[in-house]
């Protein structure tokens, strides 16, 4: 039987949230973005960055937790979330800065071949848990307006659209994007 379960990051785990990354949106992107650009990304660009955000975050309130499926013949990362104080990055257009209590999720991503395992949801209640920890009391997360699973999981746990939009451009293609919110305090 495997047993899932959620802790954070080591620097060890960089390669392997790169793989899944890279793994994730080439098969769940494919349509949303050109193929050359899902071509030419590096894992070990990645990884680099994955590196750095585990050794060196800007803050104590910014993590990257992954999740495991452990069974009794191996041990397998198979997603990752990564967190912290909302910045400009997750601003719409021409928007003021957030609130200093509202976190931003910059990444949420279970491997598809993983999916449906509850990992996801392990992974954003240990997001929300470290958010009560740290004093947030709201969340912000953008989704691709293409990528109706994830508005799907998202409005599941309770999270809405916040109204709020932008379009990322990637290589002259314009792909556009919907922020949506939840409340985290504990009531």
């Amino acid at each position: 039987m495997a047993i899932g379960f959620v802790r954070p990051a080591r620097p060890e785990d960089a390669p392997e949230i790169a793989r899944i990354q890279l793994s994730t949106w080439r098969s769940a992107y494919r349509r949303m973005f050109p193929a050359h650009v899902l071509a030419n990304l590096d894992v070990g660009y990645l990884a680099r960055g994955w590196t750095e955000a585990i050794t060196a975050a800007p803050s104590q309130r910014h993590r990257v937790l992954i999740a495991v499926e452990q069974s009794d013949t191996a041990t397998q990362v198979v997603g990752f979330a990564a967190f912290g104080p909302a910045d400009e990055q997750a601003l719409a257009p021409e928007e003021p800065p957030l609130p200093a209590e509202v976190a931003a999720v910059t990444d949420l991503l279970v491997e598809p071949r993983w999916g449906r395992r509850g990992h996801g949801s392990r992974l954003l209640s240990a997001a929300v848990a470290h958010w009560r920890d740290d004093g947030f009391a709201r969340a912000v997360a953008w989704a691709y307006e293409q990528d109706q699973a994830m508005q799907k999981f998202l409005a599941s746990a309770g999270w809405e659209p916040d109204g709020a939009g932008r379009a990322l451009d990637v290589d002259d293609m314009l792909v556009p994007q919907v922020r949506m919110h939840v409340a985290v305090a504990e009531e």
